[in-house]
C-alpha cells in the first residue's frame, strides 16, 4: 500500500491538476498511479509533464529514452519505474525482452544505444562527476552536445520519478517486471 494516498481518480485530484491528468489520459488511455500521486502538487505535475514532453521533442529516440529509464530504475531499485518502463519499452518502443534485460544491466545490443545507456548509468553512479573518458566515449559513439545534455536530463527525470515512487511506495499498476518489488 502506498505511503502517500493516491487519489482514486483524476476527478479526486486537486482541481488544478485535473486538466493535466486529462492530458495524460488522452496520451496513455489511462492515468497511472504515478501521475495521480504527483497530482497532489499541481506545480510538480506540471513540471514533470513539461520536462517529459520537452524531452519527447528532443533528439534522443523514444527507444533510447526507455533504455535509459530502465537502466536508472534498476540502478535505483525502483520497482514501480522498472515495471512501467519494461511495459513501455516492450509495447511502445517495441524493444525485445533480451534488449530490455540488457538495458536493466546498463547495456544495449545496439552499439550507439549502448554508449548512451552506459553514459547515463555513469552519470547516475558518479552523480554527474563523469570522467573526460566517459564524455569522449559517448561523443565518439555519435552523440553531440545536445544529445549529451538530453541524456543527463533523462537521467535526472528518471531519478526524480524513482525517488518519488520509492518515498511513496507507489502501488505498481503495470505488469510487475521480473525482480521488481510488487
Amino acid at each position: 500500500m502506498s505511503r502517500i494516498a493516491i487519489p482514486a481518480s483524476a476527478e479526486a485530484a486537486p482541481e488544478a491538476s485535473r486538466p493535466l491528468l486529462a492530458q495524460v489520459k488522452s496520451l496513455l488511455g489511462s492515468v497511472p498511479n504515478l501521475f495521480r500521486l504527483v497530482a497532489h502538487s499541481p506545480a510538480a505535475l506540471e513540471g514533470y509533464l513539461g520536462l517529459f514532453g520537452a524531452l519527447g521533442k528532443g533528439r534522443l529516440p523514444a527507444a533510447t529514452r526507455e533504455r535509459i529509464a530502465l537502466a536508472i530504475a534498476e540502478f535505483n531499485g525502483c520497482g514501480y519505474c522498472l515495471s512501467a518502463h519494461s511495459y513501455l519499452a516492450a509495447n511502445l518502443a517495441k524493444l525485445p525482452p533480451e534488449e530490455i534485460a540488457a538495458n536493466r544491466r546498463g547495456r544495449s545490443a545496439d552499439p550507439k544505444a549502448n554508449a548512451a545507456v552506459v553514459f547515463a548509468l555513469k552519470v547516475a553512479e558518479a552523480r554527474g562527476h563523469v570522467s573526460d573518458a566517459d564524455l569522449h566515449a559517448v561523443r565518439d559513439a555519435g552523440f553531440g552536445d545536445a544529445e549529451v545534455i538530453e541524456i543527463v536530463q533523462n537521467v535526472a527525470l528518471n531519478i526524480w520519478t524513482n525517488y518519488v515512487n520509492e518515498v511513496a511506495r507507489t502501488e505498481i499498476d503495470f505488469p510487475v517486471a521480473d525482480g521488481a518489488a510488487a
